[in-house]
């Protein structure tokens, strides 16, 4: 919850600068994100850190989380549970992942016009069948719920957590995985932003404060509250979607497990059609925008090579790359905000005068 309030901060400032600061790839053509705000707002003595963005966007914008979910998700809730599987998953996950693969080609080499057409119809129907279902199970054991939160609270804030360094590892994952859900201070959401139309930043800095408080405070909250009032946060064995799974399937045990599988089939593939989006952008940046659609061949390449390797991997890899790409983007944003607070007041006098 902390890391959403910040990230609802941080992604007015990031998002405002993308459209404050725009700039021309090789092309002509306009673009926004980290790379031209570094380089358009603080100056070209600053392109090296532009440069460093871009390099760790080549490798943090690849579809590895969502691609190792969703095979996960197929594999231990639909293959094994029926016994269509071995003990040996490695030609499974390599099959599936071709499959996605194929099916995410068909949307990303399409383009950006492709990739919002499908998007705007996947996102507003996975929101609805996720966070109807699981809003549906809380409204049923509304009861329980304050003694959930207290059991949050208490359990990370005891003195016997925080004696152990189990409070720290509690933020920690906490922050990263916000990261993951909401992408705030990533340099990401600018790049998204940074391509819309319109010539207010401050108007779309705050529309993209929208992000963090759906899927930071309401998606994953109910989600983590789902966990807890089914009891199956402590089965030590399941963890990622699994975990989620589980508490699906306690809830609605005839068709738990299914309406988590449409569901996060709906969030890996809207999220990786985006991402390819981001990917070609960093790539165009540093050699240029025609040669930025080899980046597409490369991201479907990798979400088979995803798919056959663990988690934990997969988790650290991003992880690692989120760091470097954050650091250019908040320190451009902590640099330029006094530039945003200025465009701020004018915005919000002017809207005041009609």
């Amino acid at each position: 919850w902390v890391s959403a309030i910040v990230g609802m901060a941080t992604k007015f400032f990031t998002c405002s600068l993308a459209v404050m600061y725009r700039g021309r790839d090789s092309t002509g053509h306009l673009q926004g994100g980290p790379m031209y705000v570094i380089v358009e707002g603080l100056g070209k003595r600053w392109k090296p850190f532009a440069v460093w963005f871009s390099l760790a966007a080549l490798v943090g914008c690849l579809p590895a989380f969502q691609a190792n979910q969703l095979v996960q998700v197929i594999r231990e809730l639909v293959f094994i549970p029926n016994g269509w599987l071995g003990e040996k998953h490695f030609w499974f996950n390599f099959i599936s992942g071709s499959i996605i693969a194929a099916l995410v080609s068909l949307v990303v080499l399409g383009g950006i016009q492709r990739i919002g057409q499908v998007t705007s119809r996947l996102v507003p129907a996975m929101v609805v069948l996720y966070f109807g279902a699981a809003l549906w199970t809380l409204v049923t054991h509304w009861r329980e719920i304050p003694g959930l939160f207290q059991l949050i609270v208490s359990d990370a804030f005891t003195g016997k957590a925080v004696a152990g360094g189990v409070f720290w590892t509690v933020m920690i994952t906490g922050i990263r995985r916000a990261a993951f859900s909401n992408e705030a201070g990533l340099g990401t959401e600018a790049m998204a932003h940074g391509a819309a139309k319109t010539n207010e930043p401050i108007r779309e800095g705050l529309v993209a404060m929208i992000g963090p408080f759906v899927d930071t405070i309401i998606v994953c909250t109910t989600t983590a509250l789902m966990i807890l009032l089914t009891g199956v946060w402590q089965n030590g064995e399941a963890n990622g979607v699994t975990l989620t799974a589980l508490a699906f399937d306690k809830a609605f045990p005839a068709f738990g497990v299914w309406l988590l599988i449409v569901a996060v089939l709906f969030f890996s593939l809207s999220t990786m059609f985006s991402y390819s989006y981001y990917g070609t952008k960093a790539l165009g940046f540093l050699i240029g925008a025609h040669r930025q659609h080899y980046y597409n061949y490369i991201y479907i390449a990798f979400i088979v090579i995803s798919a056959v390797v663990s988690l934990n991997v997969v988790v650290n890899v991003i992880d690692g790359m989120y760091a470097l790409m954050a650091i250019p983007t908040m320190t451009s944003a902590l640099l330029l905000a006094p530039r945003v607070m200025v465009a701020a007041r004018d915005y919000f006098k002017r809207m005041q005068l009609g």
